[in-house]
């Protein structure tokens, strides 16, 4: 199929790497993977932080669906629009009015729907998120957290789930050779829910520096020097690596002995789905969507929310405990390269868009 491919909230090429670009990227990679041509077909942003900023891009919005109604007066029509991501702050304006006047079949991906703010001030956006996933031939979720959001929204909606997933070709080709007691992070450093982060896992090492581990940072951002202010108390045990490439990132994650990242407000974190491939065992909070990328008890563990003693408890067992780790680390990295990987993803994707497509 041609798949007309769209992410409002951040275009895959966009010059700031995150967790929403990698998976934007990652789910062309699959669809290409499963023998789909994918084109971009806008780089327009139409996530704005405040609901004034939101209606100042009405101009700019109808003048982009100008263009892409012009650009299939003249080009092959696509098979199928694919939308990455729309919520409340980043609807999709475009790929409701093209797919109804183009007769093909619309798509989400990890759409997601907040009731509470239908009573706030973005409650025109919610409404637009709230037509397109009842409009979607398919709603495809990666968390049952998600899934179970859209359907308790809209019963009628057609549901499907896509586990998070990565390319796991750069870990394949490393070999893990575990350092025990030398932890791994990576995360960017900004405000909100990463610096939430950041603090908790400072708050839990403070519980242990008892314990003998080193913490390797991999990461960089706006807030670097409050992160590393945070850390401040551990001199001679912080490692602060900086931004890194993928394959930078496969290999010193191959050398690490634990993951440890809270995961404040995560909605699933593809990080973690890079350390089990690496052979990592991750501590992790039981929150928000963790639970769909790590398998608690099994290639990690997971604690309760916001117990930063049950955190650092956590870590020191792992510390502690050479067999368990090394159990669990082997266990995530089966885990990730038999279940997780692009491939598998490629597969699943290809039957949930054949299945929408027959249905239309």
């Amino acid at each position: 199929m041609r798949v007309a491919f769209y992410a409002p909230m951040k275009s895959p090429n966009h010059p700031v790497p995150s967790g929403d670009r990698l998976m934007a990227r990652l789910l062309i990679r699959a669809l290409e993977l499963a023998g789909h041509q994918v084109e971009i077909v806008s780089e327009f942003r139409t996530h704005a932080p405040t609901p004034e900023a939101a209606a100042a891009l009405a101009p700019a919005i109808s003048a982009e669906l100008g263009r892409l109604r012009e650009k299939w007066q003249k080009e092959p029509r696509p098979d199928l629009w694919f939308c990455y991501h729309p919520y409340y702050k980043s609807p999709d304006p475009f790929g409701p009015a093209i797919a109804a006047e183009l007769a093909i079949p619309y798509v989400t991906a990890e759409a997601s729907y907040a009731a509470k703010r239908d009573r706030t001030d973005w409650a025109d956006r919610q409404k637009r998120v709230g037509e397109a996933v009842m409009q979607a031939a398919v709603n495809i979720s990666f968390t049952e957290r998600d899934r179970a959001g859209l359907s308790a929204a809209f019963p009628q909606a057609r549901l499907a789930a896509l586990k998070p997933f990565i390319d796991s070709a750069l870990f394949e080709a490393v070999r893990p050779a575990p350092d025990p007691g030398r932890l791994m992070t990576v995360a960017m450093m900004r405000a909100g829910d990463k610096m939430e982060s950041y603090a908790m896992l400072a708050k839990a090492l403070r519980l242990i520096e008892n314990k003998p581990w080193t913490l390797s940072v991999i990461g960089d951002g706006p807030m670097r020097r409050e992160v590393e202010g945070l850390f401040a108390g551990f001199p001679g045990r912080i490692e602060w690596l900086g931004e890194r490439s993928e394959t930078e990132i496969a290999g010193l994650l191959a050398r690490g002995g634990i993951y440890v990242w809270p995961g404040c407000g995560e909605a699933y974190g593809l990080a973690y789905l890079e350390a089990q491939a690496a052979g990592l065992p991750v501590v992790a909070q039981q929150t928000a969507g963790v639970p769909a990328v790590v398998e608690a008890g099994v290639t990690g563990l997971l604690t309760p929310e916001g117990d930063v003693a049950a955190y650092a408890g956590a870590i020191a067992a792992l510390l502690g405990d050479g067999r368990k780790r090394d159990a669990m680390g082997q266990a995530a990295r089966r885990f990730v390269l038999e279940e997780r990987s692009l491939a598998v993803a490629a597969r699943v994707l290809d039957e949930i868009l054949r299945k929408a497509q027959e249905q239309e």
